[in-house]
């Protein structure tokens, strides 16, 4: 909030702390060969360092936060596209009914967005068409990103049904490849660490350590974003890429009413309504309706006796 582009710095601090972590513990210094063939694993960084790259630059071009958590939820359009396109698959009429809520829920946050950005450049006329040019190349970044992230998703799925399930080593290998990419960014990089350092100071509960706002704020980012990845890769060799897209789309659910009501970014009716298109369409895709009707109906078995 503080500094919107700082994004880079913050994911390279995240791919950093992840590598030099997996190259004691996992890759044991250098000394482990990894089960599945490198070169599979730098098609894979490829994709998921452009992603992360792509979705950090778009909150610089007009997107709000809100906006860009709801336009990735949409992970199950850009899946299903795919796996049509790519796995010739075949999906039943509810799954398509699903898809066709979710693309108007993310087409309805979509639009009104478009109004906000509007409504705000006409207050300077030599702004307005700029600013309304720089969000769709914010919007067209986010759906290059969206496209991106379901194919690695989908080569990822293929490699572990051929090579088996390694996740602490996917892990490992997707944060420590990318690392020499972060060059072209150094000066981007520099430039927001000279500005944290320039942040008011802080002292850190407990260990009495004081030290720049910003830099304690990364501290905690990168510390909760290990968790939060970690546990996504071993989701993605336990369950089925569904499976995953379904939980990382609630957590994101999550993260977007935290950042509507801490936060106070603006979202209108419209977006709610959005909203609810997107998630519901998501539980529709997963089918858990049908899931929660045998679950409810062993329930009532159970409490027959008991009630008797």
């Amino acid at each position: 909030r503080q500094f919107p582009g700082c994004g880079n710095i913050v994911t390279f601090s995240q791919f950093l702390f992840i590598a030099v972590e997996g190259f004691i513990f996992e890759a044991n210094f250098g000394r482990k060969r990894p089960a599945i063939p490198i070169r599979n694993y730098f098609i894979m960084v490829a994709m998921f360092f452009t992603v992360s790259v792509v979705n950090n630059y778009a909150l610089n071009l007009n997107i709000a936060m809100p906006l860009h958590m709801i336009f990735r939820s949409g992970s199950l359009i850009a899946s299903m596209a795919l796996g049509i396109i790519i796995l010739k698959k075949r999906y039943s009429m509810s799954k398509y009914s699903s898809i066709a809520l979710v693309s108007l829920g993310i087409f309805t946050c979509t639009f009104m967005s478009a109004k906000q950005v509007a409504s705000d450049s006409s207050l300077n006329q030599e702004d307005g068409p700029q600013a309304f040019l720089w969000w769709l190349l914010g919007i067209a970044a986010l759906t290059f990103a969206l496209l991106m992230s379901a194919r690695m998703g989908i080569f990822q799925e293929t490699l572990y049904k051929k090579f088996g399930k390694h996740s602490k080593e996917a892990l490992f290998y997707n944060h420590a490849l990318p690392l020499p990419g972060f060059l072209l960014l150094a000066p981007n990089i520099y430039q927001h660490a000279v500005l944290f350092n320039q942040s008011e100071l802080f002292q850190v509960p407990v260990i009495g350590l004081t030290l720049p706002i910003m830099w304690f704020y990364l501290l905690m980012n990168v510390i909760t974003q290990y968790v939060c990845i970690r546990g996504v890769f071993i989701l993605t060799t336990e369950c089925t890429s569904l499976t995953v897209t379904l939980v990382v789309t609630l957590r994101k659910f999550v993260s977007l009413i935290f950042s509507i009501l801490y936060f106070q970014n603006p979202f209108t009716g419209w977006h709610w309504l959005g909203t609810a298109f997107v998630f519901v369409g998501t539980l529709m895709y997963t089918e858990v309706w049908n899931s929660l009707g045998p679950l409810l109906a062993r329930c009532r078995r159970r409490r027959r006796p008991k009630e008797e």
